[in-house]
């Protein structure tokens, strides 16, 4: 007693407000540990088995957390005994015949039922002790408790499911807006075909694409296509504010270089500041040419691609608009208008740059403005549905190449019969 005393004042044991343990006497005890009581008592099940799988031996943790009595198991259940009937199944089907081949199997997760009814599940290692003269003599296994990790695996299960839910509603929700910014029909326009795609790059957010066509005044038409800065929700109000501006700037004031001058003017108070918002677009304006068939087109672009016009005669070439400035970036934009006129069997096509930035797998490179221009004296003369249906055939074979939503409208005059015959 005096040592210990000597030691608890060297703080080499335990003192009076209960310090810790001397590492000797810890040391000590351990040694000291029968080899029954930790087989008996150790903090995982262990059950051994004969080769048949009646239990032979079984320890009173096992026997704790199974709430039987040793006599009512020993030498009268074997291990399969003990599974639910799901586990049984398992356990005689693959699990027996598994370890009897190979002789050990690692952590296969099944579930014990206890006395009560209740089901306790459970990773089992087990493996084959063999006789003197080689032959199986015994099975041993091991067998941890799995209920924290079940509980974990379900919850980590059910949160994923909830994400996913939570992914396809908001999948819901993009598609559901995305289409509320496109038109759900294209007007009607006599003399004239149409045809439009829009390609979603990502269904994950909203895109920034747009596009439309709409009656104006007595014979004349609007029509336009834009690409607003971003994606997301952002993007969207700001797509849903160009489309509408555009629309009703065209009804006061048809001039397509005005409409593109008063949405900017929108744009460009309603997104000023430290989050400055803008698009690039095209808008025409439609006139039929009743002397000569056909229709007198007038763009205006700010900062767009150029329109492709294919002619009834096979020849393809853009419609240039240099210069022209981003709309919603400046007060002040500089906006650059074209003419066309488009005769029977022409076709305007009007197309967004996620085309044309789209990458090529074969080069690493991106398609570009020329390999489209080719592709449109390739086409032509062509109709507004079979250019739509080669494009989105075209972005088709760039697969994941596209990441940015691509939108296409089309536009033809139709030949008539006599026209064809000619």
């Amino acid at each position: 007693m005096t040592a210990v005393t000597d030691e608890g004042a060297n703080g080499e044991g335990p003192d009076a407000d209960g310090g810790p343990v001397d590492e000797r006497a810890a040391f000590s005890a351990l040694l000291e540990d029968s080899a029954d009581d930790l087989y008996e008592h150790a903090p995982c099940g262990y059950v051994s088995t004969l080769f048949d799988g009646r239990i032979a031996k079984i320890n009173t943790t096992l026997l704790d957390w199974l709430g039987h009595r040793r006599g009512d198991l020993v030498g009268r259940k074997t291990f399969a005994d003990l599974l639910t009937v799901g586990g049984r199944l398992y356990y005689e089907t693959h699990f027996a015949p598994l370890l009897r081949m190979q002789g050990e199997i690692s952590e296969v997760a099944l579930e014990l039922q206890a006395a009560d009814g209740s089901r306790l599940p459970v990773l089992v290692t087990s493996t084959v002790k063999l006789g003197e003269d080689g032959q199986p003599l015994l099975i041993r296994a091991t067998v941890f408790d799995a209920r924290d990790r079940r509980a974990y695996e379900t919850e980590l299960l059910r949160a994923r499911q909830e994400s996913d839910r939570e992914r396809d509603r908001l999948k819901q929700l993009n598609v559901t807006l995305q289409k509320t910014l496109l038109p759900p029909v294209l007007a009607n326009v006599p003399g004239l075909d149409v045809a439009a795609h829009y390609h979603i790059a990502s269904t994950d957010e909203v895109g920034g694409d747009f596009y439309d066509l709409f009656p104006l005044s007595a014979g004349t038409w609007g029509f336009f296509l834009g690409d607003v800065c971003g994606k997301g929700a952002a993007a969207a109000a700001v797509t849903s504010l160009a489309r509408y501006t555009l629309r009703a700037a065209a009804v006061y004031d048809p001039d397509p270089a005005a409409v593109l001058a008063n949405l900017n003017t929108v744009l460009n108070h309603e997104y000023n500041g430290h989050d400055p918002r803008f698009c690039t677009v095209v808008f025409g304006l439609l006139t039929p040419d009743g002397d000569h068939g056909g229709f007198r087109v007038t763009l205006a672009a700010g900062g767009h691609p150029p329109a492709l016009h294919m002619g009834a005669d096979g020849r393809a070439e853009y419609l240039p608009t240099p210069g022209g400035q981003l709309i919603g970036v400046l007060p002040d934009a500089r906006i650059v208008t074209t003419g066309v006129r488009l005769d029977p069997g022409d076709t305007l096509l009007l197309h967004t740059d996620g085309l044309t930035e789209a990458h090529l797998a074969t080069t690493d490179g991106r398609y570009g403005d020329d390999a489209l221009l080719e592709f449109a004296r390739e086409l032509a003369p062509t109709t507004a549905h079979d250019t739509v249906a080669a494009i989105r055939d075209l972005l088709d074979t760039f697969g994941t190449g596209v990441d940015d939503d691509t939108a296409v409208l089309a536009l033809h005059v139709p030949r008539t019969t006599l026209e064809e015959q000619t």
